[in-house]
C-alpha cells in the first residue's frame, strides 16, 4: 500500500512517498481504510527524533496521528465495529501510521465518526481533541465558573480547547497573534491576548488552570497567572516523574526526566500550585463523549488546509510553520 515513510530521523524535510506491506490485522483490531488524516505537531517532533527515547519506533516508520475512515475487516474478537462502518480515532502511540492507505486500530482506541462530519473533519478531531479532554475533564477536572488561560488559541489544540472549556461553563482566556482575534473570539474566548502587543503575565491574574502548548519561557510566566491551588497543565514538556512512571520507561530515563522537570515543579510547588505533564493516550470511550458534543453542536471541527497523500510533505512543513489556525488535513482516499 502506499505511505509516508520516515527511513531516518532528522530535522525538516525528511519522507518520502513509497510502498509499505498492508497491516497484520490482530483478534482486537479493526482494519480500517483511511479516508483522511491530519497533521499534528507530534508528527514533526517524531520525525526529529524528539521521542526516539521515549517511543522507540521502528524505522522506516510511517507516521500519522489522526485518523478518519471506512471498516475493512475486523478481528475475531471485535465486537462493537463491522464492515463499513465510518470510524475515526487516534490510535495507540505504538501503532500509529495514517499517513497511509490502511492501518490496524486496536478496537479500544476506535469510535463511530459523528455523522455530521466529513472524513475530512472527523480527522481532524481525535488528537486535539482527547487532548483537550485528557487536560481539561480528566487532569483540571474543569468545573463551570473557573478560570482557564489556554495558550495558542488558533492551534488545532486551541481552538477544540476553548470550544470545550466553554462548553464546562468557564471564563476562558487565550493569547493567539492580532490577526486572528475576532477568529477566537468567536470561538468563544473571553478574553483574548495579543501576544505581538502583551505580555499575558501582567493582564491576567486568579487563573485556575492553565493549558501550555508552548516553550518553557512561556510555562514559567504561566505561574504568575494562576492563583495558590492552581493547576499548570503542559503538553509540550518537560516531561515529569509521574509521565516516566506512566510510560514503564527504565530508571535511568526516569531520573534524566525528574531532572528536567525539576525546575518547574519546585516553581510551583513554593506557590502552591500543581504541575502536570500530558501525554494524550488513545481512547475509543473519551472520543465517543467528544462525538456527542459535535453531534450537539457543542465543539465543530476547525479545518486549515487540506493535502494529497502524495503532498504530505508540504502539509507536515506548513505545520511546522507555525501559523496554521486549526488543523492541516491529508486527504488520502481520492473520488
Amino acid at each position: 500500500m502506499k505511505a509516508f515513510i520516515i527511513d531516518r530521523y532528522g530535522s525538516k524535510g525528511g519522507g518520502r512517498i513509497g510502498q509499505v506491506a498492508e497491516p497484520e490485522v490482530r483478534t482486537d483490531d479493526v482494519l480500517v481504510q483511511i479516508h483522511a488524516a491530519s497533521v499534528n505537531v507530534l508528527d514533526s517532533k517524531i520525525r526529529k527524533g524528539e521521542f526516539k527515547l521515549i517511543l522507540p519506533y521502528r524505522l522506516p516508520l510511517v507516521l500519522g496521528n489522526d485518523v478518519a475512515g471506512v471498516v475493512v475487516r475486523v478481528g475475531a474478537n471485535v465486537r462493537g465495529f463491522k464492515p463499513g462502518d465510518e470510524v475515526y480515532a487516534r490510535p495507540d502511540q505504538d501503532r500509529i501510521g495514517t499517513f497511509a492507505e490502511l492501518i490496524a486500530v486496536k478496537e479500544s482506541a476506535l469510535a463511530l465518526k459523528p455523522s455530521n462530519l466529513s472524513m475530512e473533519e472527523a480527522a481532524s478531531i481525535p488528537l486535539v481533541g482527547l487532548t483537550a479532554w485528557q487536560v481539561l475533564v480528566e487532569t483540571a477536572k474543569l468545573k463551570r465558573g473557573q478560570k482557564v488561560l489556554i495558550h495558542a488559541g488558533s492551534g488545532g489544540v486551541g481552538t477544540i480547547a476553548i470550544q470545550l472549556a466553554k462548553h464546562f461553563g468557564a471564563f476562558v482566556a487565550t493569547t493567539t497573534s492580532t490577526s486572528n482575534i475576532d477568529w477566537v473570539k468567536a470561538l468563544g474566548a473571553d478574553i483574548v491576548i495579543d501576544y505581538r502587543k502583551q505580555h499575558f503575565e501582567d493582564a491576567l491574574h486568579g487563573y485556575d488552570v492553565v493549558l501550555n502548548s508552548l516553550g518553557n519561557d512561556v510555562l514559567g510566566k504561566s505561574l504568575r497567572v494562576l492563583k495558590p491551588g492552581g493547576k499548570l497543565i503542559s503538553i509540550s514538556g518537560p516531561p515529569s516523574p509521574e509521565f516516566a512512571v506512566e510510560q514503564g520507561l527504565s530508571w535511568p530515563l526516569k531520573q534524566v526526566i525528574r531532572l528536567l522537570s525539576y525546575r518547574i515543579r519546585k516553581k510551583a510547588k513554593q506557590q502552591g500550585i500543581s504541575y502536570s505533564f500530558v501525554f494524550m493516550r488513545a481512547s475509543g470511550d473519551q472520543l465517543r463523549e467528544i462525538g456527542s458534543l459535535i453531534d450537539s453542536g457543542a465543539i465543530k471541527p476547525v479545518i486549515d488546509r487540506v493535502y494529497s497523500l502524495d503532498s504530505t510533505a508540504d502539509a507536515l512543513a506548513y505545520v511546522e510553520n507555525g501559523r496554521s489556525k486549526g488543523k492541516v488535513i491529508v486527504k488520502v482516499k481520492q473520488p
